[in-house]
């Protein structure tokens, strides 16, 4: 199967350092790559309902933005989920997005863990902060989620900025861009799995 990249982007403004930062990692791609980016400020999802015990679950239906989305990440062989920062977590769209997955786990014919599984989840992140550390928990956010999920983790691409551009003037991060979807990502574990 050729690789399919979806690019979930999690920002609320367009053109930020992390979408910057995760375009310079996608022009390393092959050029035969598809690649699907997706900014979910264009795609707005509603508040999340979790129906888990109270509803039937069912497909969406198939001109709306869940869908799309969706569709758009049963397709895709690579998930990248390109959020910002946001107090030391993925942004509210990311978690939205990431929320919708209790309830596509539950629609009956999508098969979404089944589907998922042994596929890679990456994640880029711009941060305004010199120490690395206080993006732990959106690496956990990510890391926990694969490993739920049964796919492989391929990490998150850090890059530092805050005002727009910045991050091209982390030449650590662009470094790190140039080979971050070429390594080979393991299968994800919980902390307590290692």
């Amino acid at each position: 199967m050729n690789r399919r990249f979806l690019f979930v982007l999690g920002s609320s403004r367009e053109s930020g350092n992390t979408e910057t930062l995760a375009r310079r990692a996608a022009e390393q791609l092959p050029p035969d790559t598809h690649q699907h980016w997706l900014p979910l400020a264009d795609h707005a999802l509603p508040d999340f309902t979790d129906l888990r015990r109270d509803a039937d679950h069912v497909r969406p239906p198939a001109s709306g933005t869940e869908a799309l989305l969706l569709d758009a990440t049963l397709a895709a062989t690579d998930i990248v989920i390109a959020s910002p920062l946001y107090w030391y977590s993925v942004s509210g769209l990311t978690k939205r997005y990431l929320d919708y997955w209790s309830g596509w786990l539950r629609t009956p014919g999508v098969d979404f863990k089944a589907t998922l599984a042994g596929r890679t989840l990456w994640g880029v992140t711009a941060l305004a902060h010199e120490q690395p550390e206080v993006a732990d928990p959106l690496i956990g956010t990510l890391n926990h989620t694969a490993a739920y999920m049964g796919m492989r983790f391929g990490g998150v691409l850090l890059g530092n900025g805050s005002r727009r551009g910045d991050v091209l003037n982390d030449t650590e991060a662009l470094t790190r861009a140039k080979t971050f979807f070429a390594q080979e990502a393991p299968l994800a574990r919980f902390p307590y799995e290692r």
